[in-house]
């Protein structure tokens, strides 16, 4: 049996509200729906979706990674910082390929969650 493509990532949180501000407002993401009486609101990343919401049992809880690409690493760092949004690290080369190096700048959401942002750039 082959998977299909990813279709949803969960994110666990404490605060769906404060999640959304971020998801939404900071990052830009759009929002899709908050579930109506149930702690749980999803977002379109590209082809996949992310679910944010706190965990019904402790097996579900997570703690995850989240790498997002982005078309100017730096002025979506200058626009984040802009926001109030401390950077762990800013844009730097993580790894060079045939003529391409893969530049990275970090960050969290209001849980912790590591966020990086990730662009190709021909060198």
């Amino acid at each position: 049996m082959a998977l299909g493509a990813l279709g949803q990532v969960h994110i666990s949180v404490t605060d769906v509200d404060a999640s959304v501000a971020f998801y939404r407002d900071v990052l830009g993401m759009t929002h899709l729906f908050t579930v109506q009486g149930q702690p749980m609101a999803f977002f379109q990343a590209g082809d996949v979706r992310l679910y944010v919401g706190v965990p019904t049992s402790p097996e579900y809880t997570s703690k995850c990674v989240l790498y997002f690409t982005v078309d100017d690493i730096d002025a979506e760092v200058v626009r984040l910082e802009g926001l109030g949004v401390a950077m762990l690290e800013q844009p730097h080369i993580v790894h060079r390929d045939h003529g391409t190096a893969l530049w990275m700048s970090g960050l969290t959401d209001p849980d912790g969650h590591h966020i990086i942002l990730m662009q190709s750039k021909s060198e």
